[in-house]
């Protein structure tokens, strides 16, 4: 279990980084993370914002180096560029100022804090903004991918940082869609490559691996697509991936309705990619996220997530949040927030209704309930299902439903719960309540438990298997689910014996 704690004057000395999206924020080592750059209401900036992990300071340094005629140090300001750590020192390549793209080349010292330009020969990319690119090794950068003004990019370029020779990759077979605004990431020996806008706009969910960039392995470059199985992320760009160890966690973003639509939707989950088992998850979240958003910043420090910053469509964040796992000492703020209200809400049609304005229903389906609560300013209370699993008499909220449903006709609790059960085999997903979501995940939970779980452990049947599949089972919270998992909850549901 992982929690969400907004960062406090109480955690750092110095003067934390102001509001800005687009920017970077990359680890050097373990004793700094290095803020460049980003945009606020229209502005571009060039300020560097240095976070000292073991004295917990934020401080700007004051570097020196080349620049330009105007007397300016490093840089010219701008945002959504590539920034890549490696070893002390931070390289820099692209991206925009104003409608500018840019194709400058830089390199801080952050030992000495120095700027130094560089100037490389070889295959030059071209001018972009909102491409990705990623560390291999020690020595050598890799970029994929942005938009140079006029079109979408899908080229590989490699850069050397000791020789500063540029090579593109010539990469034969299947291409992923060009794309601006996605991720990539170096894992091992692979770059993974996820979402982003591609050609003509659409928002993209897709997951690529790129071989061939390790001059030891002696294997051709090669894309390839990889379908994972769990809860896969939406589609989306202007998303983080943190690599954590044997994971990769994937945080905010934006996407659109549709193609078709201009509407944006900003999202605040976690999914984590788990290297060891290969498949999407859900990181188990205790408490509410911070506001959704994009074009943030997400560094790991320790244990530890640091939040910086983002754009959710009109604001520009200037907050910073923590996500600890539940033993933090930081975690122990929570015990001191006063308990939510919990308040009667409307059935899921009635609620579609009323937030028409707003979103069209197409909309709505890729929408996250813990999105929707807060636009709606509506709380829900949440599913117990990260509790053991408990028995269907023991299930309060769910005894409450059942008896409604049940009214006079009937006294005993199970003969109500039966009832209850049978209305969930007999509707459809339109109808059920939003309110009765965690009493439905949590029975799901329960009977799957029953007679796959325990029945396997007593060898009265098979348990889990490639012909039974229960991808909802280890979700702890409804506010995990999204408005399109309710159709797929409900017809699992369905086929459960009761």
């Amino acid at each position: 279990m992982h929690y969400w704690v907004r960062a406090t004057s109480s955690d750092f000395a110095g003067t934390l980084p102001q509001p800005r999206s687009g920017h970077s924020a990359v680890n050097i080592g373990k004793s700094k993370v290095v803020v460049f750059g980003g945009l606020v209401d229209k502005k571009f900036l060039s300020d560097i914002v240095v976070y000292d992990i073991e004295a917990k300071l934020w401080f700007q340094p004051e570097c020196t180096g080349s620049g330009g005629s105007d007397g300016h140090v490093g840089p010219t300001p701008r945002a959504f560029h590539v920034a890549v750590a490696i070893d002390c020192h931070m390289f820099i390549f692209g991206g925009r100022y104003g409608s500018q793209r840019l194709g400058d080349f830089w390199v801080l010292d952050t030992d000495i804090w120095q700027w130094s330009e560089l100037t490389s020969f070889g295959d030059l990319p071209s001018p972009r903004d909102f491409a990705a690119a990623s560390a291999i090794g020690n020595r050598k950068i890799v970029m994929f991918g942005g938009w140079d003004g006029k079109k979408w990019l899908s080229d590989v370029y490699v850069m050397d940082t000791i020789s500063l020779e540029w090579m593109e990759l010539s990469v034969s077979g299947t291409l992923p869609q060009p794309r601006c605004g996605h991720t990539a990431t170096m894992v091992e020996k692979r770059l993974l490559v996820y979402g982003g806008r591609g050609g003509g706009g659409p928002i993209m969910g897709d997951l690529w691996a790129l071989k061939g960039l390790i001059e030891e392995e002696n294997e051709a470059p090669g894309w390839t697509q990889l379908k994972l199985p769990g809860q896969a992320p939406s589609p989306r760009c202007g998303h983080t991936v943190t690599s954590a160890g044997p994971y990769l966690l994937m945080f905010g973003g934006h996407g659109t309705g549709g193609w078709l639509s201009r509407y944006d939707i900003y999202y605040n989950d976690c999914i984590i990619l788990d290297r060891v088992s290969a498949q999407w998850k859900r990181l188990s979240i205790g408490n509410e996220p911070p506001p959704a958003r994009a074009y943030h910043s997400l560094t790991m420090i320790g244990s530890r997530y640091l939040l910086i910053g983002g754009f959710d469509g009109k604001s520009t964040y200037g907050d910073s949040w923590w996500l600890v796992p539940q033993e933090d000492p930081i975690a122990n703020r929570l015990t001191a927030s006063p308990p939510r209200n919990i308040l009667e809400i409307k059935d899921a049609t009635s609620l579609n209704d009323d937030f028409q304005p707003q979103m069209k229903d197409n909309q709505t389906e890729k929408f996250h309930f813990s999105e929707l609560q807060r636009r709606l300013q509506i709380s829900v209370s949440p599913s117990n299902s990260r509790l053991p699993i408990v028995n269907e008499l023991d299930d309060k909220e769910l005894l409450e439903l059942a008896s409604r449903l049940a009214g006079d006709e009937v006294s005993a609790n199970s003969l109500a719960i039966e009832g209850l059960r049978e209305h969930w085999k007999k509707t459809e997903s339109n109808m059920v309540k939003l309110k009765e979501l965690g009493p439905l995940l949590r029975d799901y939970q329960r009977l799957i438990h029953r007679h796959h779980i325990e029945r396997s452990a007593s060898d009265q049947q098979p348990g889990f298997g490639e012909h039974v599949m229960h991808q909802f089972y280890h979700v702890k919270s409804v506010s995990q689910l999204r408005m399109d998992d309710v159709p797929k909850l409900l017809a699992e549901y369905k086929q459960l014996p009761l």
